[in-house]
Order: structure tokens, then C-alpha cells, then sequence
């Protein structure tokens, strides 16, 4: 048996373009032959389930190993082989079928994945570090004779007579002087543990040491010695391709501590398993987050029957899920995931659609199934669920029964349930409700306590999205406003009619203002003398609700907002005209007196908030021992 001939293709340039437009991501070669591998033998294996196969099937290991002062690397298997005549079909025409579409379409493409899969080029990446390559196949069909295939790079090949004498294919990559990287053991072996970690046929690579028991000694304590066994890659049969029902929650646990050595015991999970309209296997974790959100991403590892593809997943996601982690399997995606083909995928958008339902059910169930249990989790789960009902209208509609608000007293209210509470204190004079929230409860104390002592509740709004929430809250609830604890005086956060009159002449409050003016002497700063009560303090700082939130979504990201951010800050000043200290600073006998007990009066405001820093606060510590 001798043949040679050209691959069936009208053009030169097809091998250039492999190897210049896959070079940025050349280990994926690994992936694709080895998938090649567990391919050929899952086909033997159903052949022989068939009854169409009859002969012993043996040992079904994929093996991969490297010689490095031969510079080879190769890939065997005891799968279904092939005849020369097939290695001619498979190898030379159904590969380069279409190649002038593809030479055409892919010369401008960056990214590996956009063509690896496109024409049945996953063989063919073994040009990307290969000046040669050759197979060594044996078919499985009766009186079959081997066959040895040889490319150089070029369009000419080479069909011999084979040496191998069991049935499958070996494949041996004579590795090129630019990706000598790939002739060393851990490189390979970082390959196998990224793409064939999970791959259904075992896969053996060398071999390891391990310790293993070898009597006792005097003492009668355990003796070990090291001993040299085969290195298998992968866990043939993951926790995903099982029934729920097979598996304890310790089983979930051990295998997220396979996927995340050094995180944390996740929350709970949800085990993803559909058969229509699209094929869907996986298990995805809830993590204990809390506000690190943007620490965890790329925590989702996409699979496609057990082989790893990618963990750039955010098509497949929804976007707000994807601080969770874990692992989807689809062979529905195709495998070539660059992102504009993703996107435009029918089987892609049903997918992202029956994720954001099943978190969301079972989020529902877990809060309807023990809600005090579901409330100690709501500091982590928090997260998602703002999160997602900020994202998505449908994930909105559902998440709204059972998304918790936690006021300043530690409780738990959903979103229906803290409307009736509020409503009969909280209504002003305009019927709309007014939600108080605190960000920062050591900061806002002073402000807290005010709002409380008129009966009020305050919430706690202190995650990195709740600036957006709280947005998408009051664009969502009819007839409701929330406002910062301290975005006002208390007497005025909630407009009532009645309120307290000002003690002071109109004369006496110009005065107050233009003393506390120029004991300020800031211009970020707006004096008011108002009528408050004579316990509250006798000066307050407050930054209005609208400046301050869009400044605050601006810091977070928020679209559009960057023009607020950019604005210096600009603070109210509310003098409370009915309170003994303005009455001093009125009776004071000199100007400066009366600029010093105003500028003392307003870094007590400034020290409430932290605001107070730097040489204002020494000078305020020297001033206050004077007082003394």
C-alpha cells in the first residue's frame, strides 16, 4: 500500500492561515486531538452496545505522551481506527470541503475558537506546533489493514502501509522549533487538567508518585513508601452527568473543592439537568460573596459533552449570574464560542432564559421552604437577587417576593411586607410613601437616632449595588420616594404639615447666617437658619438625595452618570434657630466670640459624619480644651 497525492483544496494558503490566526491560542491542539480520541473510542463503545462490534474491546485508555529529545508528541487511542480510504475522506477532502469559504472568511480572524470546529479543522490544529504529522491507524472492521498517513504542513501527503497491530489510532506530532514550550511534562500536564479533566474515557498521561502503606514498624505506627503509578487526567463520570437523586450533599461539596481548592463552603447549589428544547447538564454554586463583587467572575467553566471549552460564559449567563460558579455542559453550544456567533444562537438565549428560572425558583423555594434559615444566607444571596432584579424585568417580577430589606434593628421585611409597615408614619403630605435607608450606621448614627425618635424606620442600604436598587426600586413602586437618613433634617425628611416654628426674629436669622457664614468660610457649603426641634442638634450637615445618589452611582458605574461624579461636592447647612447653642452664639459680646462658638458648633456637625480631618480637626481638639 503506497499513495500520494495533494488534499483535495484549490488553494496554498490554508496551513499559513492555521498557524498565523491559531498561534495566539495554540494549546487548544491538545484539546482537539485528544476529544478526537475519546470520540473514536465512545463510537467503538456504542458499536459493541449495538451488537455490531463483537471483538473484545480491552483497555480503552487515551494516552498522551512526549519525547523530548525526539521532539514528538503523541496521542493514542483503542478506538474505531480507520481505513485508508477513510483517512482519505476524513482526513483529506471532509476537512477542506468549503476551504476556499474558509480561507476567504477566517483570513482576518483573532480568535482561535472563531475557527477550530467551523470545517472540521480540530485535526488540523496540530499544525500550530507540528512541522509533521503523522497517524498510525489500525479500523476496527474485519481483515482491516493499518494505515500511516503523513503531512508535512504542506498540501502534499503521504498513505502507507501502517505498523500498528491493535485496533484504534496513534498520532505522532513532530513538534516544531517554535512551540518546543510544549515538550515539557507540566505544560502538558497543565493542558490535560484544563481541557480533559472531565473527559468521559480515562486518560493516562505518564506516571506519578504516590505514597502508599507498607506495614509498621517497632513502635507499631504506620509505614509508607513511594511507590511510581499511571497518572490518570480525568474523573470519567463528573457529579453533572448524574441523577440528583444519586448524589448527598457531601458529593456536591467534594466536587466544588475539586473546581475551587481554596474557596469556602458555597451556600447551595442548583443541579441543572434538561433534555428539550435544548440539551443542558451542570451544577452551579451560590458562593458566600458578600460585597466582593467583582473579585469572583469567570468562575462558570462551559463544557461540551465533558470537553472544557471556555470560562468566558457571559452569552450563556445572565449577566447578573455571573458571580456564581460551577460548570454547564451543553452540546448544543457550538463548539467554535466566539462571541458574535454565541450571541446570535437561538439555543444560547433559551438557555440564558432557563437559568435566570431555575435560580429563581429555586431561590423561592428556599425562602418559602425556612425563612429564618434563608434570612441568616440573605448577606450573600443579597447580592444576586438586587442584582438580577436590576438586570432583568422578568428575574424582577419574580425576585420581588422573596428579595428581604433588613432595617437598622437587624429585621426582615420583603418589599410588600415593609410598605404596610411604613405606610401609616411614613406617608407625607402628598401621599407618598418615604422610604428612609442608612448607608454607613456608624456614620449616619446621629441621624438614625433623630429619624427613630419620630417613629421612624431606617433600612440598611450598604452594598455596593444598593445605590442601583434602590434606583430601580423607586422606578418599580408606585407612589414611594427612599431617601438617605441624612439627606435632611429629620423634622423635614418626611414632609408633614405640621412643623416647628422658627423662635428667631427675621433680623436675628440674617445675623446667625452671616456669622455662620464666615466661620465656615466655605463655599461647597449652603447656611439655612430653620425652625427644628430644640433636641435635635443644634447644627446639621446634609447633602441633598439627588446630587448625592447620582454621585454615587457614578462612582459604582453607572451608565451615564460620570458628568455627576466629576461635580464637587455641595452640602446643606441646617442652623437650628430653637436650639440654646444659637441663642449663645446671639449673646456672645464679641464678633469673634460668636464666630468661634459657631465654627465649634459646626465641627461637632463635621465630626458626626467623620467629616472632619486633617488640621480642621487639631484645631477643633485645641479650641475644645479652651472651652474647657
Amino acid at each position: 500500500m503506497q499513495e500520494k497525492g495533494t488534499i483535495s483544496i484549490h488553494t496554498e494558503n490554508i496551513f499559513p492561515i492555521i498557524k498565523k490566526f491559531l498561534y495566539s491560542d495554540n494549546e487548544i491542539f491538545l484539546r482537539e486531538l485528544v476529544s478526537n480520541a475519546v470520540d473514536a473510542t465512545q463510537k467503538i463503545k456504542r458499536l459493541a452496545t449495538l451488537g455490531q462490534y463483537t471483538g473484545e474491546l480491552g483497555d480503552t485508555t487515551v494516552e498522551v505522551s512526549f519525547d523530548a529529545e525526539k521532539k514528538t508528541i503523541t496521542i493514542s487511542d483503542h478506538g474505531l481506527g480507520m481505513t485508508a480510504e477513510e483517512i482519505k475522506k476524513y482526513i483529506n477532502q471532509v476537512a477542506f470541503s468549503g476551504a476556499e469559504e474558509f480561507v476567504e472568511k477566517f483570513k482576518d480572524a483573532k480568535d482561535a475558537n472563531e475557527i477550530i470546529g467551523k470545517f472540521g479543522l480540530g485535526f488540523y490544529s496540530a499544525f500550530m506546533v507540528a512541522d509533521t504529522v503523522e497517524i498510525n491507524t489500525l479500523s476496527y472492521q474485519e481483515g482491516a489493514e493499518a494505515a500511516k498517513w503523513t503531512c508535512d504542513g504542506s498540501t502534499s501527503f503521504e498513505i502507507t502501509e501502517g505498523t500498528r497491530q491493535e485496533r484504534g489510532t496513534t498520532i505522532i506530532l513532530h513538534v516544531n522549533s517554535d512551540s518546543e514550550e510544549f515538550l515539557d511534562k507540566w505544560k502538558l500536564q497543565g493542558i490535560l487538567d484544563k481541557y480533559a479533566k472531565f473527559l468521559p474515557v480515562p486518560i493516562k498521561f505518564g506516571t506519578k508518585t504516590e505514597s502508599v502503606e507498607d506495614g509498621v514498624d517497632e513502635k507499631d505506627e504506620k509505614k509508607w513508601k513511594s511507590v511510581e503509578v499511571d497518572n490518570f487526567i480525568n474523573t470519567t463520570a463528573p457529579i453533572w452527568t448524574k441523577s440528583p437523586g444519586e448524589l448527598t450533599d457531601e458529593d456536591y461539596l467534594k466536587f466544588y473543592k475539586e473546581l475551587y481548592p481554596m474557596s469556602e463552603d458555597p451556600l447551595f447549589w442548583i443541579h441543572l439537568n434538561v433534555d428539550y428544547p435544548f440539551n443542558l447538564t451542570g451544577v452551579l454554586y451560590f458562593p458566600k460573596v458578600k460585597n466582593e463583587f467583582e473579585l469572583q467572575r469567570n468562575k462558570i467553566k462551559l463544557y461540551s459533552r465533558q470537553v472544557f471549552i471556555t470560562d468566558e460564559v457571559k452569552d450563556i449567563v445572565p449577566e447578573f449570574l455571573m458571580l456564581l460558579h460551577g460548570v454547564i455542559d451543553s452540546p448544543d453550544i457550538p463548539l467554535n464560542v466566539s462571541r458574535s456567533f454565541l450571541q446570535a444562537d437561538s439555543n444560547v438565549k433559551k438557555i440564558n432564559s432557563y437559568i435566570t428560572k431555575k435560580v429563581a425558583d429555586k431561590l423561592a423555594e428556599l425562602y418559602k421552604k425556612d425563612r429564618k434559615a434563608y434570612e441568616q444566607k440573605w448577606g450573600d444571596v443579597g447580592l444576586f437577587v438586587k442584582y438580577g432584579m436590576i438586570s432583568e424585568d422578568k428575574f424582577y417580577e419574580k425576585g420581588k417576593d422573596f428579595a428581604l430589606l433588613k432595617n437598622t434593628n437587624g429585621e426582615f421585611f420583603t418589599i410588600e411586607e415593609y410598605q404596610s409597615k411604613i405606610k401609616p408614619n411614613q406617608t407625607d403630605k402628598n401621599d407618598q410613601a418615604v422610604i428612609l435607608y442608612a448607608t454607613d450606621l456608624d456614620k449616619q448614627d446621629s441621624f438614625i437616632q433623630s429619624a427613630n425618635k419620630k417613629d421612624y424606620d431606617v433600612l440598611v442600604m450598604d452594598s455596593p449595588i444598593d445605590s442601583h436598587f434602590i434606583q430601580n426600586l423607586e422606578s418599580k413602586l408606585e407612589k414611594t420616594q427612599l431617601k438617605r437618613v441624612d439627606a435632611d433634617v429629620a423634622e423635614k425628611l418626611i414632609q408633614k404639615d405640621e412643623t416647628y416654628a422658627n423662635l428667631l426674629t427675621e433680623d436675628q436669622s440674617k445675623e446667625v447666617k452671616e456669622i455662620f457664614d464666615k466661620a465656615i468660610n466655605n463655599k461647597t457649603y449652603t447656611v439655612e437658619v430653620e425652625g427644628l426641634s430644640p433636641e435635635e442638634l443644634p447644627v446639621t450637615i446634609t447633602m441633598e438625595e439627588f446630587m448625592r445618589r447620582m454621585k454615587e452611582m457614578a462612582a459604582t458605574g453607572g451608565g451615564g452618570m460620570g458628568f455627576y461624579g466629576s461635580l464637587p461636592d455641595a452640602y446643606k447647612v441646617a442652623i437650628n434657630g430653637n436650639h440654646p447653642a444659637v441663642d449663645k452664639v446671639l449673646k456672645a459680646e464679641t464678633e469673634e466670640e460668636k464666630i468661634k462658638i459657631a465654627k465649634q458648633s459646626f465641627d461637632l456637625a463635621l465630626l458626626s459624619q467623620g467629616l472632619l480631618t486633617g488640621k480642621d480637626l487639631t484645631a477643633f481638639v485645641k479650641r475644645s480644651v479652651e472651652l474647657l
